[in-house]
């Protein structure tokens, strides 16, 4: 599947360079070279474009004032000389944030993220209906991390957070993201809603009881709303 991109520098040798990046990646088409956000406006008005390479610095409109003046954002990824905006770069969903100098490697890293989320965006548009995804995305400590579903043991909503607890890792991914949407992207017959604020992995409950549900030593609460579904389960509906 390729992509394709702009990119995005009003410094000439660093938009040579970034050309230069692109042209190695083979899933990579290179639409056209911008000096400068206004450039990149008219090209986006021309033709279809999967991926936008961006600077922050810029004279005029910056890249970060250009994505917030898109009605319909292609994929981002910004590099810039600049750690400092990484925050707001995210919250406004990039793909990934470079710094410059950036490394072949560390390009090719980011553009593989990319791919992989077009992929899931375009198996979203095409999947039967009823199916789900066997990954997602969410935005947590500056990066676009991917999730496989498979990985996931519970998740549970802190307000505007969500934290993902996963199989081989300790730490648990933290994302701002409602409960309700991570809902929707898991399978069903997969995954059960407990609680207003837990969702458990069917097959990592190792005990129901009435008013809880344990994953190992671990004890979650079971909301009235959600008594029938757990009852369920074990076949006492």
């Amino acid at each position: 599947m390729t992509l394709r991109c702009i990119a995005v520098d009003d410094e000439p040798l660093a938009l040579d360079l970034l050309e230069d990046n692109i042209r190695q990646v083979p899933f990579l088409e290179m639409v056209a070279k911008c000096a400068d956000a206004f450039e990149a406006i008219k090209v986006l008005q021309e033709t279809t474009v999967d991926l936008i390479f961006l600077d922050i610095q810029m004279p005029g409109l910056t890249g970060l004032q250009f994505i917030q003046s898109l009605a319909h954002k292609p994929m981002i990824i910004l590099i810039t000389a600049y750690e400092k905006y990484a925050l707001e770069g995210f919250e406004l969903d990039v793909t990934d944030y470079l710094v410059k100098p950036v490394s072949l490697p560390r390009f090719i890293k980011a553009c593989n993220k990319a791919r992989e989320l077009h992929q899931l965006k375009h198996q979203q548009l095409t999947a039967a209906p009823g199916t789900t995804p066997e990954f997602f995305f969410v935005n947590s400590d500056y990066s676009l991390l991917k999730i496989n579903v498979a990985d996931i043991i519970w998740i549970e909503a802190l307000k505007d957070y969500i934290r993902i607890h996963l199989t081989g890792t300790a730490k648990p991914v933290v994302t701002r993201m409602p409960l309700k949407q991570v809902e929707e992207q898991l399978p069903p017959a997969r995954f059960i809603r407990i609680h207003k604020s837990y969702i458990i992995a069917v097959a990592h409950i190792t005990a129901i009881r009435k008013n809880s549900v344990f994953i190992g030593t671990m004890e979650l609460p079971v909301g009235d709303n959600y008594r029938e579904a757990v009852a369920a389960l074990t076949g006492t509906k």
